[in-house]
């Protein structure tokens, strides 16, 4: 059987290579009795190919059951999975089977199997290098015959490398790792199922058929479909069933289709308070500001090494100077000069006797930033004498996260 008879058998719709890829291995990997390890996102259509496997194998007359493993409860998942006792755990009035005895001689496909209890994977690798099970309350080896085909939509090595996932049961998984491309991975298919799922739906409903312009081919191929090939169909059923226009335009489609988040932020914000992030922006601020005075100082003294304290260079960085003087603490006696003239630089004398690091005083500057954080609320304070709602608006906090610091910093 080639690919395309696999995709009329299982209505597989589409003629993306990637697609064509995963069937291919698919078909190859059947009649072998490996394990398979089916990964892709939710809703791309891994449970399908795990029939497509049992299908095409020596098992196909033996039994099949799909097991979502994050749906089973941890307390019981065993119990589901391998059997239990008689009074082995409160509530078992009587003994059960479990899926590996019933599927034996079938295949047992295992959804979300990142999901599973460290104790159950376990359990799992057991079954996979002997084919032994043990029933929960029981001390007797039981033997089974399974194929056993996993499936899941998170990174398994990342579980592993978090010790979320045993490495040795992921290795057995993975003797054969199938990757089912995501819908947007296979653009050149998004009309085409969109237009088998529209038709099928409106044939259901007996509605009108329905026909989309050029731009809303073009939203739909643009859009990521986090939901994949599941959010596709249960948006093309929406459409069917609720649309009074049936020639639709891009501007008909965005009613249905969610917005994507634009933006270039490094994390995705939802529904958070402003005052969850005040010290977090207190602290960006504080590094930002730490950066430029750095840069600015930076460039201070190339000037003043490459041309002296001429006039020129001291009137192109008044600015510059003026926020040092502000900066630091001067005595009531003193004030900023206005006059260039006025600012002296100091220049090390020529004599061979002049030691710069006994000249020279070393001071620490302080590297937390609790200081620096109270530093700033105390610059933002003096800057709009004390008025704590425009001191609070300049740090881009709230006037209550405001007042919350100046009690914590006792300021």
């Amino acid at each position: 059987m080639d690919v395309q008879d696999i995709k009329n058998r299982f209505g597989i719709i589409g003629n993306s290579p990637l697609l064509h890829r995963a069937i291919d291995i698919a078909r190859q990997v059947a009649p072998t009795d490996i394990s398979v390890l089916i990964t892709g996102e939710s809703g791309s259509g891994k449970e399908v190919f795990s029939h497509i496997i049992h299908s095409l194998s020596a098992r196909k007359h033996g039994p099949f059951i799909a097991v979502n493993c994050g749906a089973i409860p941890e307390g019981t998942i065993d119990s589901e999975l391998f059997g239990h006792e008689k009074g082995s755990f409160t509530g078992a009035h009587d003994a059960r089977k479990g899926y590996f005895e019933v599927v034996d001689g079938g295949t047992i496909f295992l959804d979300e199997v990142a999901e599973l209890p460290i104790g159950t994977q376990a359990r799992l690798l057991r079954v996979l290098e002997t084919g032994e099970y043990i029933r929960v309350g029981s001390s007797k080896v039981q033997k089974t015959n399974v194929r056993v085909i996993a499936a899941t939509n998170k990174d398994v090595f990342d579980a592993v490398s978090a010790g979320k996932f045993r490495e040795d049961l992921y290795y057995r998984l993975n003797t054969v790792p199938l990757k089912i491309p995501a819908l947007r991975e296979r653009k050149e298919d998004i009309n085409l199922l969109f237009r088998k799922f529209i038709a099928d739906f409106t044939d259901k409903y007996r509605s009108p058929s329905v026909q989309l312009d050029q731009s809303a081919q073009q939203l739909l191929m643009n859009y990521s479909w986090p939901g994949n090939v599941r959010q596709l169909k249960n948006i093309a059923e929406q459409i069917a069933v609720l649309e009074k226009d049936r020639n639709l335009t891009a501007e008909h489609l965005q009613t249905y289709i969610p917005t994507e988040a634009g933006s270039t932020l490094p994390m995705r914000i939802q529904n958070q308070n402003k005052d969850d992030f005040s010290e977090r922006d207190i602290l960006y601020k504080v590094l930002f500001d730490m950066k430029k005075d750095m840069m600015d100082l930076k460039k201070l003294v190339a000037e003043i090494i490459q041309n002296g304290g001429n006039t020129s260079t001291i009137q192109s960085n008044q600015n510059i100077i003026n926020q040092l003087y502000r900066d630091i603490e001067i005595p009531e006696s003193k004030t900023i000069p206005q006059d260039p003239h006025q600012l002296v630089i100091h220049q090390p004398s020529n004599d061979k006797s002049f030691d710069l690091m006994d000249e020279a005083e070393e001071v620490e500057e302080s590297l937390s930033l609790l200081d620096k954080e109270s530093d700033l609320i105390k610059k933002a304070l003096k800057k709009h004498k004390g008025k704590r709602k425009m001191a609070a608006n300049e740090l881009g906090i709230s006037e209550r996260t405001l007042y919350r610091k100046i009690k914590e910093l006792e300021l």
